[in-house]
């Protein structure tokens, strides 16, 4: 799948400004990005459910728009919201959606019963999906995506309202389907499950502001982060926050995590700092994580970043 100069307008306001991007096959392709930043948008616009302004798609070998009800019939989508029939049973969710995603009545049967042992709900299939937890909602949803067998898998923040065991048995589920030769889009604030993907694509304001396999991404900001374990770690943070190349300043815990903005002698430049605020510190310098790269990416415009800005 790929896309150029992807740009979508409502009246005044550009959602999507001339992103570029091209997916893998069988690749878990993340989008991470502050709210607003285009990333639903986008995803809408790949799928066909939302015509672009400007640009070209193309989604397993057919153009979108132009050919997106034969896409629509090879993909999978799932949204943050459980939308499946809360008064309907789990196997009674899967046949209705069987029947839209028009899978052979021959074949539904066996497809089903698959879908239940896989994802785990061999004693709950006769269950009111209404009444099951946050997790196991997200996972029947995701089953209902994949009943048609989809080679594109577009989901859109998926585990925004599940607790973090069930979120890692959720991804355990997204790497089988790629194992298995899916191809998988996926939106998402945690940085936890940025890390997981294979390649990120991170926006801003519409614009696609960074973009490679989170190797590649923090690699860029080598030099540029340093710890900080102060006695008086809130005195610290004010003596750093107003320092010119220093573009973000986060409390974890008792120490600061630094963050400039080019690479260089960072650690001296904290030191005199700490010096100057007559503040006793340790400082050493760390290996960059995503959530630098996040900053790095969607507040690099020289203004430090408070740690109650810091992404979730």
């Amino acid at each position: 799948m790929q896309a150029r100069g992807l740009t979508k307008r409502f009246g005044d306001l550009v959602a999507v400004d001339d992103v570029d991007l091209t997916v893998p096959k069988a690749c878990v392709y993340g989008f991470l990005g502050p709210n607003g930043s285009g990333k639903s948008t986008t995803i809408r616009m790949l799928c066909g459910l939302l015509t672009p302004t400007a640009g070209d798609i193309e989604v397993l070998g057919l153009k979108v728009p132009e050919q997106a009800e034969q896409v629509r019939r090879r993909i999978g989508y799932m949204t943050q919201k459980f939308s499946l029939f809360a008064d309907l049973s789990v196997r009674e969710n899967l046949e209705f959606l069987a029947a839209v995603q028009g899978v052979p009545k021959a074949k539904t049967a066996a497809r089903i019963d698959e879908l239940i042992g896989q994802y785990q709900f061999g004693d709950r299939q006769k269950q009111l999906a209404g009444t099951m937890s946050g997790g196991q909602k997200q996972r029947l949803a995701l089953a209902g995506a994949v009943v048609h067998g989809p080679e594109l898998l577009f989901l859109d923040e998926p585990t925004s309202a599940v607790d973090p065991e069930s979120r890692r048995d959720f991804w355990e589920k997204l790497f089988e389907l790629a194992d298995a030769g899916t191809t998988l889009l996926v939106s998402t604030h945690y940085m936890d499950e940025a890390e997981r993907c294979h390649r990120l694509l991170i926006l801003d304001q519409g614009a696609r502001v960074a973009d490679g396999t989170p190797d590649e991404l923090t690699g860029e900001l080598q030099g540029r982060t340093v710890e900080v374990r102060a006695v008086r770690p809130r005195q610290a943070h004010a003596a750093l926050v107003d320092v010119p190349e220093i573009l973000s300043v986060a409390q974890i815990g008792n120490s600061l995590r630094v963050l400039a903005t080019r690479d260089g002698d960072i650690e001296h430049r904290v030191r005199d700092a700490l010096a100057g605020a007559k503040l006793e510190a340790e400082v050493a310098a760390v290996p960059p994580n995503l959530e630098d790269v996040f900053v790095a990416a969607t507040r690099g415009n020289g203004k430090p970043v408070a740690s109650s800005e810091r992404a979730a």
